[in-house]
């Protein structure tokens, strides 16, 4: 019979019986599976993805964006009038490399005012027809790395941004203006704002080579005022400037997203090879050996106790070829495949009992899911060790992953934080996950009587 208990038992006292305790490290387990379709994703981001790539080993992806906005709550309306607003542009700002492709290509970027508020939930195989009509153009602008306007550099030029800029009608500007002054309650919330002004559509209308991905979009006006001086006399102050709406991650932000994928790797991908392709391309479920592993345990423990340390699963990578060298997902999540819808309509973080992520290594080439202990553990203590279709069906799909890092003292470290998990669309990415070659490891400790 096999005793289980946690690596953080303590045991009290000297024992009066002779024991060897022996580190056990079992591979010997088989992990399956297969590429299936991922192109329909619901929006759990503020990413906007703008762009048309065509590559040779990864396919064609185009992605177009519609978006809500969050309005400001204050609007300049001291010494303001309608006729004193003087221009106002729509920027897209990107980080530096921020894009996948090439870099000198020509292509136009056009803004369409949306004729309806957006569905919630909302999804990437959007009928953008349904709302908006062309003539509701608001401005067009080539946007390139080359072209994009630097509003910030750090002093080691290693954190850069640049911004798109479309020029809007002054028109628009104007609209908003006056309903701030007629009714400023239509800026209190999104849900409010969107009913006066739906949103924006925007997509590429020329060119093709390149993927951009826009990590923030603002509403930015500028005006002149009346002023009055000390002495009593009329000014007019040029030049000011003032944001009149963002889009947030609090509003609705989607990427429609379409992708044709290229023959050859379709073919791989026909004959069982494990393909994972974001965005909005393949995902890759898995049957996880879990009851081999608990068996196995079992029966080497079964007259000891027994102490799991840990259980890891390592899957190497074979890069596909591409033409502009689209690499790897930076993390994959690993989900329970009944939980996998739950998980991502619910914002949910990753508890190592049904969810798990890996980041890519780049120099071993390989992710590593290092913390399955819990999963394991809950089917012991849980349902007596007996693994169901729930337990050993499992997804593993491109995730991005947003992080914030603690600061430091001289008595602490500061540690990284996992705060969102969404389907990824920050950028394409591809892999072939070599499950073949995959490593299921489990560590534990055993106690055997002398």
């Amino acid at each position: 019979m096999t005793t289980l208990f946690s690596c953080s038992d303590d045991n009290i006292g000297t024992s009066l019986i002779d024991t060897r305790t022996a580190i056990v490290t079992d591979s010997s387990f088989l992990i399956t599976g297969h590429s299936v379709p991922n192109h329909r994703l619901q929006s759990r981001t503020s990413t906007q993805l703008v762009g048309l790539i065509k590559s040779s080993g990864y396919g064609t992806l185009s992605s177009q964006v519609v978006t809500q906005f969050m309005p400001s709550i204050m609007i300049d309306t001291t010494g303001v009038t309608e006729d004193l607003i003087d221009s106002c542009y729509l920027a897209l700002r990107i980080a530096k490399n921020g894009f996948t492709g090439d870099a000198n290509v020509p292509m136009r970027m056009s803004v369409y005012r949306l004729s309806k508020q957006l569905p919630n939930p909302i999804y990437s195989d959007l009928d953008v027809d349904q709302y908006y009509t062309p003539s509701d153009l608001l401005g067009e602008a080539p946007y390139s790395p080359q072209a994009a306007t630097l509003v910030y550099r750090s002093s080691s030029d290693t954190i850069a941004y640049y911004e798109t800029r479309v020029h809007m009608p002054v028109a628009l500007a104007q609209e908003l203006f006056h309903e701030f002054k007629r009714d400023p309650d239509t800026f209190n919330s999104p849900t409010t704002f969107a009913r006066f002004f739906p949103g924006m559509y925007i997509t590429n209308t020329y060119g093709s080579g390149r993927m951009m991905n826009f990590n923030y979009t603002e509403f930015t006006v500028f005006y002149r005022k009346h002023l009055t001086t000390l002495d009593g006399r009329d000014s007019i102050s040029e030049g000011n400037r003032s944001v009149y709406m963002v889009a947030s991650p609090e509003v609705l932000n989607n990427n429609i997203l379409h992708i044709d994928v290229d023959a050859g790797l379709q073919a791989q991908i026909d004959t069982g090879e494990a393909i994972v392709m974001a965005p909005a391309g393949y995902e890759v479920q898995v049957q996880f050996p879990i009851q081999d592993i608990i068996n196995s345990f079992r029966e080497n423990t079964s007259s000891d106790l027994g102490v799991i340390n840990s259980l890891t699963l390592n899957i190497p990578v074979d890069l596909v070829n591409n033409e502009y060298d689209i690499a790897p997902p930076t993390n994959l999540l690993m989900v329970k495949t009944s939980k996998k819808d739950d998980f991502i309509a619910g914002d949910s973080l990753t508890n190592n009992k049904d969810s798990f992520y890996a980041v890519y290594d780049s120099d071993q080439k390989c992710y590593l899911f290092n913390g399955l202990r819990d999963y394991v553990l809950n089917i012991i203590n849980n349902k007596h060790g007996v693994a169901d279709a729930e337990d050993i069906d499992l997804t593993i799909t491109p995730v991005d992953i947003t992080t914030y890092t603690t600061s430091s003292s001289y008595y602490t470290t500061g540690s990284t934080i996992v705060t969102k998990i969404a389907p990824q669309v920050s950028k394409p990415a591809i892999a072939n996950l070599r499950l073949d070659k995959a490593k299921v490891t489990i560590t534990y400790s055993k106690q055997s009587v002398l």
